[in-house]
């Protein structure tokens, strides 16, 4: 039986992005940010939804620009606490001993201690209610090198990225491998007894 929870802002779990920018004096600034994904694939966009009042939307509005550094298990602690303290007043790379790296192809920093870095150029907000959703065009990815199969893929195994439950307010980690995409439904049998062909 389901039971009912009335409206949440709920799905089982959520990426943890750790947002790079810089602000208009130029220093390094992250937040973490649990409200995001892949939004279109041509071009490559992520989006990610921020509070206006956070330190993080301005620097993006001004520099045009932002990092998603993605975290492992390793770093939940970092992660957590860059959400408790605001980039107006600490410096929160120093403070928690991270890296940061200026970006390739844009003007933000990101995290270099995380596997898996995207650098996205803003192209699109929308205003949400309590938030307001940037769509930020992927102009690199970057993995880092024990993150990837012999295929040149990224490893989820090996990244173990950080995701968090809302509602519970907990971390996880990903990593077990379930099935392949697109080859595990082909051994589903369709109502009748046929098989997908």
């Amino acid at each position: 039986m389901l039971i009912s929870l009335g409206p949440q802002a709920f799905v089982p779990v959520t990426p943890v992005f750790l947002v790079g920018t810089y602000d208009e004096a130029g220093r390094p600034g992250i937040m973490p940010a649990a409200w995001g994904g892949v939004c279109s694939t041509q071009p490559p966009c992520l989006a990610v939804s921020l509070r206006r009042s956070r330190w993080t939307w301005r620097a993006i509005q001004h520099r045009r620009a932002f990092t998603v550094s993605i975290p492992d298990r390793a770093l939940a602690g970092e992660t957590d606490f860059a959400g408790l303290v605001s980039g107006r007043s600490e410096d929160k790379f120093r403070t928690l001993g991270l890296t940061p790296c200026a970006g390739d192809h844009v003007d933000a920093p990101y995290v270099g201690e995380c596997p898996v870095i995207l650098e996205l150029q803003l192209r699109h907000t929308l205003e949400l209610g309590s938030h307001v959703q940037v769509v930020g065009e992927i102009m690199d990815v970057k993995v880092r090198r024990d993150c990837l199969t012999s295929e040149k893929l990224p490893d989820a195994g090996a990244v173990d990225a950080l995701t968090y439950v809302p509602l519970a307010q907990e971390y996880r980690s990903t990593g077990e491998f379930v099935a392949r995409a697109f080859a595990v439904g082909k051994t589903v049998k369709r109502r009748g007894g046929e098989e997908r062909q």
